[in-house]
């Protein structure tokens, strides 16, 4: 079970993600992350790194992907831990022409390190639940072409449509609220709190 203190500082470093990256405070956020950190999203999947430099260009370019936190929990094993939290994604586009909020709600799913008394992020897994997409102006018509929602997953369907309208590739067997993506991910949780070498196989 986590400390006190580990699950203080774990939090810290949860909300320090959020607030810097939506902020735009690449050179702090830089700091929530492992050397090796490792991020996994619908549309990008690489080190922490570069994720960093994609979504500083995206920030510039006008990109809006916002978040917003909720519950919190973790598990901790000496200098690891599993860290599970509440999350919406909101992203505003356009879409066929309209402009659209997308919200999807999930849990970040992370694994984490500590060394020379600090935690920072090993991995980060989001797990997506539910979306839906609404037009910004309520009077707006939209029709959405339902084969290509049928190509993601329940949990981020809208969000990846609208992803994919604008340029991004999206990729389509991330972890939802059920099933093989989601179990195998709760594995490599585990084994990483029992010393497994690497946090799991991330995509």
């Amino acid at each position: 079970m986590a400390t006190h203190d580990d699950a203080g500082a774990i939090r810290t470093v949860i909300e320090n993600w959020a607030l810097w990256r939506d902020a735009g405070d690449w050179e702090r956020f830089a700091t929530v992350w492992h050397p090796d950190g490792w991020m996994t999203a619908t549309w990008f999947q690489g080190p922490a790194h570069r994720f960093i430099e994609v979504s500083r260009e995206g920030f510039e370019r006008g990109v809006n992907i916002l978040h917003a936190l909720g519950g919190f929990t973790c598990d901790v094993a000496g200098p690891r831990a599993v860290a599970q939290t509440k999350m919406t994604i909101s992203q505003r586009a356009p879409v066929g022409g309209v402009v659209v909020d997308v919200v999807c709600t999930g849990r970040f799913y992370d694994f984490l390190s500590k060394d020379d008394g600090r935690w920072t992020i090993v991995r980060r897994q989001p797990i997506y639940e539910k979306d839906r997409l609404d037009p910004v102006d309520p009077g707006a018509s939209l029709t959405l072409d339902p084969a290509v929602l049928e190509r993601y997953p329940e949990g981020y369907r809208h969000l990846a449509y609208l992803q994919a309208s604008n340029g991004f590739t999206v990729k389509g067997d991330l972890p939802g609220l059920r099933g093989d993506a989601v179990a195998r991910l709760y594995r490599e949780g585990r084994a990483w709190l029992e010393g497994a070498q690497t946090p799991g196989t991330p995509a």
